[in-house]
């Protein structure tokens, strides 16, 4: 399942979202989205979770939660095509 996650502190890493997300269990993927010329976090990314129920636990458990200096938002990613 993959989730979306928003209101991040400009500062956090990709490493840092993974560990938070696997204390919920295996992530698939962790892919924070850069400003192409600065560089920097635009404040969102999304977290690849191959077990449902695990992703659900994560997603019920951290949504609204502060990391940083900010309360995240976790939800379910909209499949794009």
């Amino acid at each position: 399942m993959k989730l979306l996650v928003r209101n991040l502190d400009r500062s956090t890493t990709e490493p840092e979202i993974k560990a938070i997300f696997e204390a919920f269990g295996e992530v698939q993927s962790c892919d924070l989205v850069m400003d192409k010329v600065s560089g920097e976090s635009k404040g969102f990314g999304f977290v690849e979770m191959p077990a449902a129920g695990e992703a659900k636990a994560a997603m019920k458990d951290l949504n609204n939660k502060k990391i940083g200096a900010n309360n995240i938002r976790v939800k379910k990613a909209d499949n794009k095509i």
